[in-house]
């Protein structure tokens, strides 16, 4: 066998092939030896072997390719939300707008005080006392506890490590949100796809996840990224009746858009599910740079929550959290934040109106973007947008299980002047009759 891969378990095998990785001995492109022949070589059932080459599949550092073999993966980067590097014009970027985004001059004159030291209390009392309030008044169970991460992506990356090993199964939203599909990725856990209809999260779909083994799930309650579902009030009563015979399966609701939302807030979290968390982070309304995100969650998982923050960060600045504090209960920032609510909303609306006129139907739900079903291929029409000088981000890049190629664009538009949204639903429509 050219390859020196050496083992007798999943896991000796896969870190043999990851340290030939590392040394160079492997390189992107190159073909692992079929299944059966290395089995055979080590002298091990081909099981085993399959399971090595899943949990490199599942890590990224390898693809199977069918008849085409596995072969060790390239170093493709993960997509990300932002700016893309372009001279085209981003409608992709998934930000909110910072002329929205409330001034922080005055608060920041305000959190000034005795400095914090090691051993003190991890939360600011004022936003403890504020949060408190804010989370407990949307959850049923009787008793919870307050986390303070580093946003919303770091709440649910220590979330699921304090919960799960490598290979455990994870329910995720199908189309999902890129840092799920990062987090659920480098943890080297299984995504369940879970589908995503105009209400979020099917009830057959997590029924079936649930069958599969699935041992935490991640969900957005309302304007779900890409998507812009929200749940109603009858999809979460159907979900919770599901996680009824299910709880102790970890639930974690990331309620991103929060204070923006325009819709209801309708949890999967039942008055008896045992093992829950509910994250909100400020991002979207105080600026992405306030990495700060509230989760409030049963008393056993804050503990292991807070365990799993021990050995890293251990808390979040006192200084970020006094501005936080300061920001969101400050009343002309709270209108500032009302203001965007409404901008975002009807920017999404008026832009729906145009690509519907232009023969294109969509129907704007809640959140910063605009969820398009095209009737060609999306990839195909991004191109032509690309000429066209716009960036626009397709579906493939949040689709779990991918069935062909996505007729997909989710777009953000509510930064777009009028003279300039009518001239992207123009070359949108112009797109698709070319590639028709």
């Amino acid at each position: 066998m050219p390859i020196d891969i050496r083992g007798s378990s999943a896991s000796e095998i896969a870190d043999s092939l990851r340290a030939l990785v590392e040394r160079g001995g492997l390189r992107p492109g190159d073909a692992l030896p079929p299944v059966r022949t290395l089995a055979e070589s080590l002298g091990v059932n081909r099981n085993t072997v399959s399971a090595a080459y899943r949990q490199l599949t599942i890590a990224g550092l390898v693809v199977t390719l069918g008849r085409g073999g596995t072969r060790i993966a390239g170093q493709a980067p993960v997509a990300q939300e932002g700016f893309a590097d372009t001279v085209l014009r981003d409608v992709g970027t998934g930000n909110p707008d910072p002329s929205f985004i409330p001034d922080p001059s005055r608060a920041l004159a305000t959190i000034a005080g005795r400095p914090i030291l090691y051993g003190e209390p991890v939360i600011d009392p004022d936003l403890e006392r504020w949060a408190q309030e804010w989370m407990s008044a949307d959850l049923e169970p009787a008793s919870l506890r307050l986390t303070i991460t580093s946003g919303a992506a770091d709440a649910v990356e220590r979330l699921l490590a304090q919960a799960l090993t490598r290979e455990d199964a994870v329910a995720l939203e199908d189309p999902c949100f890129l840092a799920s599909i990062h987090t659920v990725r480098m943890g080297g856990y299984r995504a369940v796809p879970v589908p995503v209809d105009e209400e979020g999260m099917t009830v057959d779909g997590l029924r079936a996840a649930l069958a599969h083994g699935v041992r935490a799930i991640v969900c957005t309650p309302r304007a779900q990224n890409p998507t812009g579902a929200s749940l109603s009030a009858q999809r979460a009563a159907a979900l919770r009746e599901v996680l009824g015979e299910h709880p102790y399966v970890l639930v974690i609701e990331d309620d991103h858009y929060s204070m923006l939302s325009r819709t209801d807030y309708h949890s999967l979290i039942g008055p008896e599910h045992r093992r829950w968390a509910l994250v909100r982070s400020v991002s979207k309304f105080l600026g992405p740079d306030m990495c700060l995100a509230v989760t409030a969650s049963d008393p056993e998982t804050a503990q292991r929550l807070a365990l799993r923050l021990t050995p890293g960060t251990t808390w979040v600045s006192h200084l970020l959290q006094r501005l936080a504090h300061a920001l969101v209960t400050d009343p002309d920032a709270r209108d500032r934040v009302d203001a965007a609510a409404e901008h975002y909303a009807a920017r999404n609306a008026a832009f729906a109106e145009l690509l519907t006129a232009a023969g294109i139907p969509v129907r704007a739900q809640d959140g910063l973007n605009l969820w398009v079903t095209l009737p060609v291929p999306a990839r195909a029409v991004s191109e032509q947008l690309m000429r066209r000088g716009w960036l626009a981000r397709t579906g493939d890049e949040f689709d779990l299980v991918p069935a062909g190629p996505s007729h997909r664009l989710r777009l953000t538009v509510h930064d777009l002047s009028d003279d300039d949204a009518g001239q992207l639903a123009a070359d949108i429509a112009a797109s698709v009759r070319a590639v028709a």
